[in-house]
């Protein structure tokens, strides 16, 4: 079975940073993308990077480029999304999900598996 956790959020500071965690069991991250998504209240969801580890490429926003960094560890099956220079615009739930297509894309109905969703708030 496929399975996603995200883990890492908390309450940050402006400026501040924070690591996020994407672990992921029944499957090999190297053979999918993965992607990392945010919603805000009253907003829709949101892409802000992805990562198809086979070959370390990597996508973003534009509103988080430059600031966030994504990575992957294959011992550890697990994706990371490091956040740097937050913004209270950042607040959001973010969610990790899985895609089979092998595509370095945002869109979100490319994903097939969603993990529940870790809290990231920013204060000013």
């Amino acid at each position: 079975e496929v399975q996603l956790q995200a883990s890492g959020g908390g309450l940050v500071q402006a400026g501040g940073s924070l690591r996020l965690s994407c672990s992921a069991s029944g499957f090999t991250i190297g053979d999918y993308v993965i992607g990392w998504f945010r919603q805000a209240p009253g907003k829709e969801r949101e892409g802000v990077s992805c990562i198809r580890s086979r070959d370390a490429s990597t996508y973003y926003a534009d509103s988080v480029k430059g600031r966030f960094a994504i990575s992957s560890d294959s011992a550890k099956n697990t994706v990371y999304l490091q956040m740097s220079s937050l913004k209270p615009e950042d607040t959001a739930v973010y969610y990790c999900a899985a895609q089979g297509g092998r595509l370095l894309d945002l869109w979100d109905r490319l994903y097939d598996n969603w993990g529940q969703g870790t809290q990231v708030t920013v204060s000013s």
